[in-house]
């Protein structure tokens, strides 16, 4: 495994982190990933070399499943051999007003159930998990200010937001002294280039950028195939057949060219696609990128961490690029 320092920080993290948004998770009233195997997968994770897990409050049902069952393994271990990031915006208590958001009150609400459950008295890094129109940003950094000082977070971070919000937020902590975002979380592939204003921000500021959906949400594994209609097919069970918004969100023409790209370069440097769509992230040459993955599977994770074996020339780093923007890089 590789490490590398958290952005401007002095923490040193894993290449790649885990996401552990499936842990808990029902479909049709059946765990997506039960108690269990989210243990095989922290297992198979921590033998990979890997330290850096990110949860959520309300991952799980009910809310907090997942960082119930991470705080389970983690008893069993030295905590500080770990980097753990939760998160606070969504809905925890439907019947509390104040039981979303990022107001004082929810904040300092969730925190202490959060770092209850994963069974620690500290978290590494604290994001907020979306903007919160209803909060003023300066309540929200004042009282994020408040638990780095108390020592209950380390670090700050932002997931989810506009180039402009996060640029204000940066601003308000300067200017209050307050302290500030480290790490984003966006939503970054190598087929996606809507989010690049925001990275423009992280390059500026220093900023750590931990990308969700690093596979597009499995398309860039290349298990998919284009019918005449450019859409993605996949085998049965896959994501494109079972969720609806699969085709907007992930499929492009563009993308099926960044696919192109990278499945040509994965039979060069024989490693698979998902490895190597992991590895040009973790090369971002402008800002620290650490993908946040989320396999399903032991297989599955295998292969993600092998991503941290391959070795891409600037060729082709490039040729992904390239087909990414059309040539425009």
């Amino acid at each position: 495994m590789e490490y590398r320092q958290l952005g401007s920080t002095g923490t040193r993290v894993s290449s790649l982190c885990y996401g552990t948004w499936r842990f808990g998770m029902k479909s049709s009233g059946e765990y997506e990933t039960d108690r269990d195997e989210a243990h095989d997968l922290l297992d198979a994770y921590e033998a990979g070399g890997g330290n850096f897990i990110d949860t959520a409050n309300v991952y799980g049902d009910p809310n907090g499943t997942s960082e119930e069952w991470i705080g389970d393994w983690l008893a069993e271990r030295d905590r500080e051999d770990y980097v753990l990031a939760s998160k606070v915006y969504f809905p925890f208590d439907s019947e509390n007003p104040n039981g979303r958001g990022l107001s004082r009150t929810h904040i300092r609400n969730q925190i202490e159930g959060t770092l209850d459950r994963l069974g620690t008295d500290y978290l590494d890094l604290y994001y907020i998990h979306r903007w919160d129109e209803n909060t003023p940003i300066e309540e929200t950094m004042q009282t994020l200010n408040g638990l780095v000082e108390e020592g209950k977070v380390n670090y700050l971070g932002a997931s989810t937001m506009a180039a402009w919000q996060l640029t204000k937020a940066l601003w308000k902590s300067d200017v209050n002294g307050y302290a500030r975002f480290d790490v984003t979380q966006p939503m970054f592939h190598a087929a996606q280039t809507e989010v690049d204003d925001y990275l423009d921000v992280c390059a500026d500021q220093d900023i750590a950028v931990c990308p969700y959906s690093p596979l597009a949400g499995g398309f860039l594994t290349g298990k998919y195939e284009r019918d005449d209609d450019g859409n993605a097919v996949g085998p049965d069970g896959s994501r494109a057949n079972l969720v609806d918004y699969f085709q907007d969100a992930y499929v492009s023409g563009r993308g099926w060219e960044v696919l192109d790209a990278i499945e040509s370069v994965a039979d060069e440097v024989d490693a698979t696609p998902a490895q190597v769509a992991l590895r040009w992230l973790v090369d971002q040459r402008e800002f620290t990128c650490i993908p946040i993955v989320g396999a399903r599977t032991v297989d599955q994770m295998e292969e993600n961490l092998g991503a941290v074996e391959v070795d891409l020339s600037d060729d082709q780093y490039d040729r992904i690029a390239d087909a990414r923007t059309g040539g425009e890089s």
